[in-house]
């Protein structure tokens, strides 16, 4: 044997390759096995998951009944709008002394205002301090509001006294110095047929004769803003009271949301806002155009809370959230979806809703007819979050919140 082939025979043999093409039997059964257990796994869950959530669709019934509404694009932000941080130099005030302070009004130096609790407080020298109670104790939960209250609207009369609404109770005058308590017009009290169920706002002539105020919903109480938001109810009514006759009238009905109210300084018009369709309406009041209506303001950049009196013989309006463009704005989105909205009703909570509504913090100052001549913004709500009113006192703004645990001042000398 040569040397050669003696070699050859000593290398040891070369160990097979095995490709993809080449497995065995026996690998390729064990591969098929293990995806077939993954799909199976897979599909039970899908089917586990989707099941209920179906049952949940076609077997609950939602709460609301929604009907399609229309609406144009949503404002630009850009010029007057051009986003900025300028809330965000307000300072926060008695911060978990109060909470849910949403209507602001003050005689001098003293601050008056109502809170989520059911009180009307009065802040002088720093010090926060309880003048009328309109429930039974303080709310711990949505379903307590209708139990211990919840002032939303306060104006002080020519006399020196308060005139509150109450959103469950109605419409009331509050002695801030004797803190005497008097009823005025109580919600049980069917107006022209119904009751008021959600009274939001109020405004009043110089002279005290006149009571202008909003009730939001017939149907709808004010722990169920946001069903009512979403529902687009047409069932909101604004009203007037005369303090001397003590009747009461409808001026203006099918309002989606009607909230806060204003008088013009020449009081021949009032200012409605009407939250879900995002406008403000104009109601003549006295003059030759007395009974007439018309708009003021139209497709508004957010949903309008409230509206006070500006220096500048214009007004401050507050949005309780707004319609960002551009930007994705879920309830405009939703507006011509309502299955969509009835879905999300049979699955959550309003609470859990309200997690997925934006912080964003938008105050707008319009002129005397309606033009928006300045904004002033907080785009996260990192320092004024949800505000629902801007009050002008001394070269400051108050601005309210319908749930922020605080008063915040702006100082309009800084903007």
């Amino acid at each position: 044997m040569s040397e050669a082939a003696g070699l050859r025979q000593r290398r040891p043999p070369r160990p097979p390759v095995v490709t993809d093409d080449s497995q065995t039997p026996e690998a390729q059964d064990g591969s098929s096995f293990s995806g077939r257990v993954f799909r199976v796994t897979f599909l039970m869950l899908a089917v586990s998951f989707t099941v209920p959530l179906l049952g949940a669709m076609m077997l609950l019934d939602s709460p609301i009944d929604p009907q399609p509404l229309s609406f144009k694009e949503p404002p630009l932000l850009h010029g007057v709008l051009q986003p900025n941080t300028k809330l965000r130099q307000a300072e926060r005030l008695f911060e978990n002394q109060l909470v849910g302070p949403e209507s602001i009004t003050n005689i001098g130096d003293v601050i008056f205002t109502g809170t989520a609790d059911g009180r009307v407080i009065k802040i002088e020298n720093g010090e926060v301090d309880t003048i009328a109670r309109f429930g039974s104790g303080p709310c711990k939960t949505r379903d307590d509001e209708p139990t211990c209250g919840r002032p939303l609207g306060i104006r002080v009369g020519p006399n020196g006294t308060l005139f509150v609404v109450d959103a469950y109770k109605g419409l009331f005058e509050v002695n801030p110095w004797t803190r005497e308590v008097k009823l005025l017009l109580s919600s049980d009290i069917p107006i022209e047929g119904r009751k008021m169920s959600f009274v939001n706002d109020l405004t009043i002539t110089r002279d005290g004769r006149k009571i202008y105020f909003t009730d939001s919903s017939s149907k709808w109480q004010r722990r169920d803003f946001l069903l009512l938001v979403m529902e687009g109810t047409d069932d909101g009514r604004l009203l007037e009271y005369d303090t001397e006759t003590k009747e009461v009238k409808v001026l203006l009905d099918q309002l989606r949301f009607a909230n806060g109210v204003q008088l013009s300084p020449d009081e021949d018009f009032v200012l409605v806002a009407e939250l879900t369709m995002a406008r403000i309406r104009r109601v003549y009041v006295s003059g030759l155009m007395k009974g007439g209506v018309d708009l003021f303001v139209e497709n508004l950049p957010g949903f309008p809370d409230n509206i006070r009196p500006s220096s500048s013989g214009g007004y401050w309006v507050c949005m309780s959230s707004i319609r960002p463009n551009p930007g994705f704005s879920m309830l405009d989105f939703l507006s011509e979806r309502p299955y969509i909205k009835r879905m999300i009703f049979k699955l959550f909570s309003q609470e859990t809703v309200m997690k997925f509504v934006p912080r964003y913090s938008l105050a707008l100052e319009l002129s005397s007819s309606g033009t928006i001549q300045r904004s002033l913004h907080d785009p996260d709500g990192q320092v004024a979050t949800y505000i629902s009113e801007a009050h002008e006192h001394d070269g400051y703004l108050y601005l309210g919140s319908f749930r922020s645990p605080f008063l915040c001042r702006l100082s309009l000398q800084s903007l």
